[in-house]
């Protein structure tokens, strides 16, 4: 790539980290408990990355405006919590991106739309992140993705302007946070992508198939490798 690179940052479902089982299981118990069947897993899997409300939508036709809407949600994530790292690992490929990001002296760092007691509990129980730069969740600011602030932060944790940052996401509003703030994007074509959604249509600077190839992007060699 033709600009100084100084940090990466990534989205945390979907892209850093298959929590699509985990987050399933906890659907199932509520919908269990509501007498409710469960949507299929490979549908549920293409929603995970809009949250909470698409998830509810999903498996009980509700949204934020339904009055039953609140407790269901507060149950389901509460649920995730109890258990949130049973089936949840890193992609394929990622500690590899980290470690070879660490050898070339680029700091990497999480922007997150999940709440902060859920991804400082998914990231405990992991035990992983304890060298990124900065975690940046859901509620650490008043506005989240796909407001640019979240990522302007994480700039300023990593001490760099946003044209030396890039930001990989599998969704489109990582896409339009990612350009609001200035930083250069990168689509997770392997993420969690609903069936109606092409990232190649989302305008990001490149879509990534798998890892792996955010490194061939930004021209960093894989961990020892010359």
């Amino acid at each position: 790539m033709m600009f100084k690179l100084s940090a990466v940052f990534f989205d945390l479902d979907g892209t850093l980290a298959d929590t699509a089982a985990d987050l399933y299981a906890a659907l199932c118990q509520l919908c269990s408990e509501e007498q409710q069947t469960p949507p299929p897993f490979a549908d549920f899997r293409r929603i995970v990355s809009q949250g909470s409300p698409a998830m509810l939508e999903m498996g009980f036709q509700i949204g934020p405006k339904d009055t039953i809407y609140e407790e269901l949600r507060d149950r389901l994530l509460t649920y995730y919590h109890q258990d949130i790292a049973s089936h949840t690992s890193l992609f394929p490929e990622t500690d590899e991106v980290l470690t070879a990001l660490a050898a070339a002296g680029i700091q990497w760092g999480i922007v997150t739309n999940k709440p902060g007691w859920l991804t400082d509990a998914l990231m405990k129980e992991m035990g992983f992140g304890a060298d990124a730069v900065c975690v940046i969740s859901g509620d650490t600011l008043v506005r989240r993705k796909p407001d640019p602030d979240q990522l302007l932060m994480a700039c300023e944790a990593a001490q760099c302007t946003p044209r030396d940052a890039v930001y990989v996401g599998d969704a489109r509003s990582d896409v339009v946070a990612g350009k609001a703030a200035g930083v250069r994007t990168a689509a997770a074509s392997f993420g969690y992508i609903p069936p109606h959604e092409d990232p190649n249509s989302w305008g990001a600077d490149r879509v990534i198939a798998s890892p792996l190839e955010l490194l061939d992007w930004l021209g960093v060699s894989p961990a020892g490798q010359p």
